[in-house]
């Protein structure tokens, strides 16, 4: 009888919540917010992570809390949505935070570092290893607040006129690639550009870049870059994932009702997850497509993936030992980051070499 009452009493108190929501959404304030992507409309899944958020966040306010996504350039360029919100001029941007390592190369942690971890290695770093408390701690600088929104995991290594063999080959290359990538680039003898997503194209077409890199298979080919240079790349070594964030106006944040924050912070969670699914989804269908098309599949030799590692934690080493904010950071990540090879190494790695070398016919 004492559990009949109680299942009981629980449904009345289910329906009784059901029957409150709309009072309760009724009562709540109607909050509006303009959100400066970084990313151009054409591409539906990373521009579509704002407005996957965006949804999200209205359906679990009961349409109270609005959040309008405006692409690259709309209100801001790509480049300059980390002064906007920090500013006030827009309350957010979901952007990715190595795009502004010219501020500062700290910011690149948010996103990913050349040969740093795979996605989900990149979420327990965030999520259970500190990552995201440090890169809060750091972002306050800015009166940011991060939230993970979004994954491409591993990129492809880029699209290319003419094939490069050697490190050799690289000197003078210019070639559109973001982030920490780029300066190790530069260390390797090419010139890096830091180019917005919409306007890489017509770079390569004019000749201003001879090389290019973006995300992958999926939206590499709808920007058409196997038009003009048909040497396609991989490993993206500098991008072993690509984390994107949301990045909020503390002040703007502090505003809202709990029950606000919640919705935003869960709405991010979800694109995080839902972001990769659908790359891991539609990259195997383009990559077969762009096959198809003549584009030519080559891999990075072992002297120019070599050459890229020890250049890019010689880089870590030495920043490091003059920005304090990098190396608050960079320490734990780099013993994070150590164990989590040893772990994958002894199971996953494994068995997926296995049925990589033993594929069912």
């Amino acid at each position: 009888m004492k559990r009949r009452d109680f299942l009981g009493k629980t449904a009345l108190g289910a329906a009784a919540g059901v029957l409150a929501a709309p009072a309760i959404a009724q009562s709540m304030p109607e909050v509006k917010w303009r959100c400066a992507s970084s990313f151009p409309k054409s591409l539906d899944t990373i521009y579509g992570g704002g407005e996957f958020i965006s949804k999200r966040v209205a359906a679990l306010t009961d349409g109270k809390f609005q959040i309008r996504i405006f692409g690259a350039g709309e209100i801001v360029p790509a480049f300059g949505t980390v002064d906007a919100v920090q500013q006030g001029t827009v309350e957010c941007t979901h952007t990715a935070g190595y795009y502004f390592v010219g501020k500062n190369k700290t910011f690149a942690f948010d996103t990913t570092v050349p040969f740093g971890m795979n996605q989900r290695q990149q979420n327990a770093w965030m999520y259970w290893g500190g990552g995201l408390k440090l890169q809060r701690e750091f972002l306050r600088d800015y009166n940011i607040i991060s939230f993970p929104a979004g994954n491409t995991g591993t990129q492809m290594g880029g699209w290319f006129k003419k094939p490069v063999k050697t490190v050799a080959d690289l000197k003078g290359l210019k070639m559109r690639i973001a982030g920490l990538g780029g300066e190790v680039m530069s260390r390797l003898g090419a010139i890096p550009q830091q180019i917005a997503g919409g306007d890489i194209y017509p770079a390569l077409e004019k000749g201003v870049i001879d090389a290019a890199e973006w995300v992958g298979p999926y939206d590499d080919e709808k920007l058409g870059f196997y038009k003009i240079a048909p040497y396609y790349y991989y490993p993206g070594w500098w991008e072993a994932c690509s984390m994107y964030s949301m990045y909020v106006n503390i002040k703007e944040w502090e505003k809202l009702p709990k029950q606000y924050q919640e919705a935003l912070a869960s709405a991010c969670a979800e694109c995080n997850i839902d972001m990769m699914a659908e790359y891991d989804y539609k990259n195997p269908i383009a990559l077969q497509s762009l096959i198809k098309n003549g584009v030519k599949l080559q891999s990075y030799s072992t002297e120019i993936m070599k050459a890229a590692s020890n250049a890019a934690f010689e880089m870590y080493e030495e920043e490091a030992a003059k920005n304090p904010s990098f190396k608050k950071i960079y320490e734990p990540w780099k013993k994070f980051r150590n164990d989590q090879m040893l772990w994958n190494k002894v199971a996953e790695q494994t068995l997926m070499s296995f049925m990589l070398t033993n594929p069912v016919k």
